[in-house]
């Protein structure tokens, strides 16, 4: 109930991709409608799937790591940032980190793309801009947020050129980027209190 009340659209989300991701295990028909194809997207077909291909995941792991990110961060980020404001960068980098998918796929018609990542990332880009020198675990190892963001963004980069792991790395990158560029936009002062809290380690 605390969750609910501080941070509402939040937990509507968590609850939401949870019970969406685990139907569409067990019902290939949801999941063949809520996927992205930019191959039809691309023609105007299926724009919806903007928005339905985040509410479903390739498999167990993948949600578990979606959605342990999205617990960590989100609800916080929700208090911070403001509810409506929240509703907005989520959604809007939902469907702003996939334009580059559909643009780079749109004449590979086997190619489909699922899951939040690109929101989730916009959600821990922005609670980077609030606390930078907030510590984050890597593989059990404590660094520093802001350390941790500069990391992500070029492993997204180099493993959007080089990879073929079926993940989605153009997403993760350009829903980091989604997640500043809102932040700034959203939040009145939100560049001076990044520098400030930057700046605090040498004060």
């Amino acid at each position: 109930m605390e969750y609910l009340n501080a941070a509402p659209v939040a937990s509507a989300i968590f609850v939401l991709t949870l019970l969406t991701s685990i139907y569409a295990f067990n019902n290939y028909n949801l999941y063949a409608k809520f996927v992205l194809h930019p191959y039809s997207v691309s023609r105007g077909q299926r724009i919806y799937t903007y928005v339905t291909s985040g509410l479903i995941h390739a498999n167990w792991m993948h949600l578990f790591f979606n959605m342990f990110t999205f617990f960590f961060f989100a609800f916080n980020l929700e208090v911070m940032i403001g509810h409506w404001q929240f509703a907005l960068l989520y959604l809007g980098s939902l469907i702003l980190s996939d334009i580059p998918t559909v643009m780079r796929h749109k004449d590979d018609f086997r190619y489909n793309s699922l899951g939040a990542s690109g929101a989730i990332s916009a959600v821990l880009f922005s609670y980077i801009l609030f606390q930078p020198l907030s510590m984050i675990g890597v593989m059990f190892i404590p660094m520093p947020a802001i350390l941790f963001g500069v990391l992500y963004l070029v492993y997204c980069m180099y493993m959007s050129k080089n990879a073929n792991d079926n993940i989605n790395h153009d997403a993760h990158f350009f829903g980091a980027l989604t997640g500043l560029i809102f932040t700034v936009l959203l939040v009145k002062g939100i560049i001076p209190h990044f520098i400030d809290q930057l700046t605090s380690i040498w004060q």
